[in-house]
């Protein structure tokens, strides 16, 4: 299980989210790998089509300076960086996260379940981050409360959480990369079979009373975000 976990929302140009998921899964997966992190999943924003969103995780903090210093500085980034650079307008917008409880973190994964190089068929399946945002820390007492009284919840509805995070509050310790700061954040993620099992789920959750009457008084008052995200072909979450 991965101690600290970046979901990272790309802003690209328009058109060259195809040209970048291409690169990402041929040339960015197993040369991140080979120094130390977890390249966990990578996604099309089924909301914006010109936003590309992945996750990566490393053991801690300090294994994830010496992974990315490895990574960036590394044969494959700086053959390929002009050209992946070219395809984004922006990659700054990054959550560093923890697990919000002991065990809340993405299982442990098996990477040989990775469809292999030039595989080009992605999934069905969806995936849904659902992400809180609050003007405090979210403390253990959330995160129980989450457990207790959300999750069962949830399952019922057929989201059954995969995974929650909160803010990792250690400094960046890899300043070329900024990260966003001064936020407090939760998020979890669900997985579906499919495009239209994450739909009934939204609609559901909707029209839910026992979610609006249980849970929604205890979040945030801000509203939630949620991204609604197709893997790609090699995508390890998927």
């Amino acid at each position: 299980m991965n101690a600290i976990v970046e979901l990272r929302q790309y802003t690209l140009h328009p058109g060259q989210r195809d040209v970048l998921i291409d690169l990402f899964d041929e040339r960015f997966v197993e040369s991140q790998e080979a120094v130390g992190m977890t390249v966990l999943g990578q996604f099309r924003d089924l909301d914006d089509s010109d936003r590309f969103v992945w996750l990566r995780g490393f053991d801690d903090m300090s294994r994830r300076a010496q992974a990315l210093a490895s990574f960036y500085g590394g044969p494959a980034w700086k053959e390929h960086c002009s050209e992946a650079n070219q395809t984004m307008i922006d990659s700054d917008n990054v959550l560093l996260l923890r697990p919000a409880a002991k065990g809340n973190g993405f299982p442990a994964p098996d990477v040989a379940e990775r469809p292999a190089p030039g595989h080009t068929a992605p999934p069905p399946s969806r995936l849904l981050a659902t992400i809180y945002y609050d003007d405090h820390p979210f403390g253990q007492s959330f995160s129980d409360f989450f457990d207790r009284a959300a999750r069962p919840l949830l399952a019922d509805l057929g989201a059954l959480p995969l995974a929650c995070l909160s803010t990792e509050y250690a400094e960046n310790n890899f300043p070329a990369l900024p990260v966003r700061t001064g936020e407090h954040a939760f998020v979890w993620f669900a997985r579906f079979s499919g495009q239209a099992e994450l739909s009934d789920y939204l609609h559901r959750l909707e029209h839910s009373d026992r979610w609006q009457r249980e849970v929604v008084p205890n979040l945030p008052l801000l509203p939630a975000q949620h991204l609604r995200l197709a893997p790609t072909a090699r995508s390890l979450l998927r």
